[in-house]
């Protein structure tokens, strides 16, 4: 039945057997499936389109994984066969040899045993067949089993745990609601908008909260601040009444009650959907990490600083450009008449890109799920106690930093990139509802077709002029009034076009969310 110690083929394995594996390998991936589909459409049915997208996101790595589980499935034989010589295979190892039985360690207690035995029988076979050559196999199958498991693992708690940063987030950025209210419900009094309030600039809540008073020689003590700043009280109500009125006034001067909280709470959706996929660079991270987790260099410990490094960067340049926009205004000033406007600008942000903050997010967020998920996948696939695991001193600041940056990224930094770079010289386009949205797409691309169907017709007309112009020439002059025609048509079909901001009351239409 079983030659060569393999195990049983689909030839004498009982039907009754494959038919019940297949039907709850095929009932799991219906769930799942189902789960997904329905998610969609209530999200769909809610207008989340954001979250749609996040989910459809989510679809698409699931989609990856199942195609490097198919090729890793497909070729493990043939890659468990390619042979290399022992003294290459004994070079840059995640734990010492300390005997050749020690491979035994690594079929661990994840499977059952007769799980074990199968993938110690396949890996003796692979073995066998390269120690005829004088060699080693490049990859066992149990560690190619393994390392197809810890992908799985990584691409799942990397999502896990940017569904829980952005619920956190989104949690935390919800408690400004109740200021957007405020500020909504305030009743407007003609006489008092009229009547000339000047106000002496440090007397403002947001200048004493942000300007020290320091010159541009003593610039650090502002970075200081800013950095100490992340840690408590990272935006207050005066940060976000001040943030909120500079980006009215200069984005949407119109609609003085724009419901700018609706709109940061959109445009942290819209990111969502960027954060939680798995980009190509983020798989080279992957590679190099997994290269550089080299016996006694402890590098995986020194790796989780750096999205403790990064988080801490990011959070003191977000925290500084509040500070460099009210420095701003009190440098300029003494006193004001009327409210406290700020002035976005890129040139705050890093490469004057505002935009750069949300990958330095997404990398933060990826590297530190990799720190916790190689944590978890070598604690239930070896154990605590394992050689790959490291030594104590090294894996407990390793769980500290990770729970730390996972909390502070939560709680601090998201927040702020939700409102800082809001602050940038344009606004994103989440700031239109979606069928307004799809109502000025759908006219640029009508715009941008007639103007190409304009285009053709005026070089076709063109060429015929220039093809008869040796023998019509008298024509052409008698005919010359005519040449104004075509202009004519496209001054009417100008005229004629629909523009989507064609009165001020649209615009005012337009801008709110």
């Amino acid at each position: 039945m079983a030659e060569g110690g393999e195990g049983a083929t689909l030839e004498y394995t009982p039907t009754w057997v494959i038919a019940c594996v297949c039907t709850v390998i095929v009932v799991i991936s219906l769930a799942v499936e189902r789960l997904l589909h329905y998610a969609g459409k209530y999200l769909k049915k809610r207008n989340q389109k954001p979250l749609f997208d996040a989910l459809q996101k989510i679809k698409e790595e699931l989609m990856l994984l199942g195609f490097i589980s198919l090729l890793l499935t497909v070729f493990q034989v043939r890659i468990s066969k390619i042979c290399i010589s022992e003294k290459l295979a004994n070079k840059w190892l995640p734990c010492k040899k300390e005997a050749p039985a020690a491979t035994a360690h690594f079929l661990t207690n994840f499977f059952p045993p007769g799980g074990r035995r199968l993938l110690a029988e396949a890996s003796a076979a692979s073995s066998n067949y390269c120690s005829s050559e004088g060699k080693v196999p490049l990859l066992s199958l149990a560690a190619l089993h393994h390392l197809h498991i810890f992908i799985f693992v990584l691409a799942v708690v990397h999502v896990v745990f940017c569904a829980l940063t952005i619920l956190c987030g989104g949690a935390q950025i919800r408690q400004w609601k109740r200021w957007e209210d405020a500020i909504q419900k305030k009743e407007y009094d003609p006489e008092e908008a009229l009547r000339t309030k000047f106000t002496h600039v440090q007397d403002h809540t947001f200048i004493r909260g942000r300007f020290l008073g320091i010159g541009k020689d003593l610039s650090v003590l502002s970075w200081v601040h800013s950095f100490f700043k992340q840690f408590y009280g990272s935006v207050t109500r005066s940060d976000y009444t001040t943030l909120r009125l500079g980006f009215i006034m200069a984005h949407c001067r119109s609609n003085a009650k724009f419901n700018f909280h609706k709109y940061m709470i959109r445009a942290l959706e819209a990111d969502f959907k960027k954060v939680v996929g798995i980009s190509w660079y983020l798989w080279v991270f992957v590679v190099a990490f997994l290269l550089l987790n080299v016996a006694g260099w402890h590098a995986y410990f020194w790796i989780s600083f750096i999205p403790l490094i990064l988080l801490l960067a990011v959070g003191t340049k977000l925290e500084h450009v509040i500070t460099q926009l009210a420095q701003e205004v009190a440098q300029r000033h003494v006193a004001i008449a009327g409210d406290l406007v700020v002035q976005p600008s890129d040139d705050h942000f890093w490469f004057h890109r505002p935009r750069l903050v949300l990958v330095l997010i997404h990398i933060i967020l990826f590297q530190n799920s990799f720190e916790l998920a190689f944590f978890f996948f070598i604690l239930v696939q070896y154990n605590f106690n394992s050689c790959i695991m490291g030594e104590v001193g090294y894996i407990i600041p390793r769980l500290i930093i990770g729970v730390f940056v996972q909390f502070l990224c939560s709680y601090s930094t998201l927040p702020l990139y939700a409102i800082v770079t809001q602050m940038g010289t344009s606004f994103k386009k989440v700031i239109f509802d979606e069928h307004i949205h799809q109502g000025l797409a759908g006219w640029a691309r009508n715009a941008k077709k007639n103007t190409h169907l304009r285009k053709t017709a005026t070089d076709g007309s063109s060429t015929q002029k220039g093809s008869k112009e040796g023998s019509v020439g008298v024509e052409l002059t008698k005919d010359g009034g005519n040449g104004t025609e075509m202009g004519d048509v496209e001054a009417q079909e100008i005229k004629h076009s629909p523009s989507p901001m064609s009165s001020s009351s649209d615009t005012q239409r337009l801008m709110k969310p």
